[in-house]
């Protein structure tokens, strides 16, 4: 895909880890994502740690108002997971330029293959080329309870 949406004025992005608000990513995950509720922030702060991390940022203010990491090899595979945006942020286009934004990132490392999942974004996703898994039958996971 070569169209890039572009983030609305007033918002940049940044693959620069050190830039993430742990504090308000932490919060947003633990208290408001189906997928993290609950999530200690110990846990958090190693899952950021052994990942590829983004953000957008109100460039007037400098709050964080969107996140998501990848786990990668670097070489052939990512899994791109946490994605957040800030409900004051939400309805702006800021979830698809924001998305777009990390596979740009992830392309030049010769990245093959980007899986998520997710239960109710499927639309943001498909705009940056993102499709149903081709073959569900060759995948298969492991679960702890």
């Amino acid at each position: 895909m070569n169209d890039i949406p572009s983030l609305p004025d007033g918002y940049e992005f940044s693959a620069d880890t050190a830039r993430v608000d742990l504090d308000r990513v932490h919060h947003w995950l633990s208290t408001d994502a189906y997928w993290a509720k609950g999530r200690p922030r110990e846990q958090h702060e190693r899952a950021v740690a052994s990942s590829m991390n983004f953000g957008v940022y109100d460039t007037a203010s400098g709050e964080q108002v969107a996140y998501a990491r990848v786990v990668t090899d670097g070489a052939l595979f990512g899994w791109l997971c946490d994605v957040y945006v800030d409900t004051s942020a939400r309805g702006k286009g800021i979830g698809t330029a924001f998305v777009a934004a990390v596979r740009e990132e992830l392309r030049p490392l010769g990245v093959r293959r980007i899986l998520l999942a997710t239960h109710d974004a499927h639309g943001v996703y498909e705009k940056v080329g993102f499709k149903p898994l081709e073959r569900p039958d060759q995948w298969m996971a492991l679960y702890f309870e």
